[in-house]
């Protein structure tokens, strides 16, 4: 039993309808269940697939609910059968909130394709909110550095760009990454560290968000409408827009991967077989898995990476969303309770 005292009510922003505000909501303290600990929240990021989420482009079957995945905070209760959480443990609640074990993919290493997964902030209740309860087996331990609201994009940002960054061919040294957000800001570190190069494509006319790019450590930066200045081994999208895939391929040397990091994606425009010839490919990455987030955190305070948040209120959550819509600021949103 934690010796915090933990209210019986919290404040939580809630997603009510689709294509609508949050709304800032009362509600009662969740209780952990069964192999679950109650969690005070500290900074929750705001990621774009919470965007994607309220903005309808990704099918709710929750509805009202707390969004919120890139969550860092505090073990204050646990419920039956919890066997290793304590009270005062500074961990990390990611995306993937729970897998069934037992499916195909749990048995064969691919957790992240759970046939019945659940999903933080999306078919369970996430982190724009003082508390939640997550099952114990899923949250992250944290190093010292990241158990702050700057480690709060590590959780989703950190962990998908990681995901993407090993689905990259060996022999890649020269890598693209179109959108130039949270996760490329992160990964561009990992790849400077690692003596590769990145060459960094922004919208048309961001002048901005190329001069950031470059502060992080890309070798180059430019339009996604310009050529980079040399074929590419592979290249990272992040950004949701299906059109950069053919102009990505466009840019690859023989052998070349585009892998596609977002869970949502404009259609891709039809493209000549010519393009993908000479063994050039297309993968997409989805979710995440336990050992990506000990791989991530393993490496991370070695470099060390450093993330570029602002900060936002939790009542200002709204805000925030429309900053990262707008591409109003670098690096990441987070909200800190």
């Amino acid at each position: 039993m934690s010796s915090i005292a933990i209210p019986n009510t919290m404040q939580a922003m809630v997603l009510d309808q689709l294509r609508q505000p949050l709304a800032l909501k009362t509600l009662p303290t969740p209780v952990p269940g069964t192999g679950q600990v109650l969690i005070k929240v500290i900074a929750c990021g705001i990621c774009r697939t919470d965007l994607h989420i309220v903005d309808g482009e990704l099918p709710t079957s929750m509805l009202p609910l707390i969004p919120g995945h890139e969550v860092i905070g505090e073990v204050v209760l646990t419920g039956p059968g919890v066997k290793k959480m304590t009270t005062g443990r500074m961990v990390g609640i990611p995306w993937l909130a729970h897998t069934c074990g037992h499916c195909k993919y749990c048995t064969q290493g691919q957790e992240n394709l759970c046939e019945h997964a659940l999903f933080t902030g999306y078919t369970v209740n996430g982190g724009y909110a003082e508390y939640l309860v997550a099952w114990e087996d899923f949250c992250i331990d944290l190093p010292a550095m990241y158990a702050d609201p700057g480690g709060a994009p590590m959780l989703c940002a950190g962990l998908i760009g990681y995901r993407c960054w090993h689905m990259l061919p060996e022999h890649a040294i020269n890598i693209g990454i179109y959108g130039f957000g949270a996760a490329a800001h992160i990964i561009t570190q990992i790849a400077h560290y690692q003596y590769k190069s990145i060459y960094a494509f922004t919208k048309p006319h961001d002048g901005k968000g190329e001069l950031f790019a470059m502060e992080m450590g890309a070798v180059w930066a430019g339009s996604s409408l310009v050529a980079p200045p040399i074929l590419l081994d592979a290249a990272i999208i992040f950004a949701p827009d299906g059109s950069l895939v053919p102009i990505a391929l466009s840019h690859l040397d023989k052998g070349g991967a585009v892998i596609c990091g977002g869970i949502h994606m404009s259609d891709i425009p039809g493209f000549k077989y010519s393009a993908l010839w000479q063994e050039r490919s297309i993968r997409s990455v989805a979710n995440l898995t336990r050992e990506d987030g000990r791989r991530l955190f393993e490496i991370a305070p070695q470099i060390p990476v450093m993330t570029k948040v602002q900060c936002f209120p939790l009542s200002a959550a709204n805000e925030a969303l429309t900053a990262l819509r707008n591409g109003a600021f670098s690096g990441a949103a987070v909200l800190v309770m």
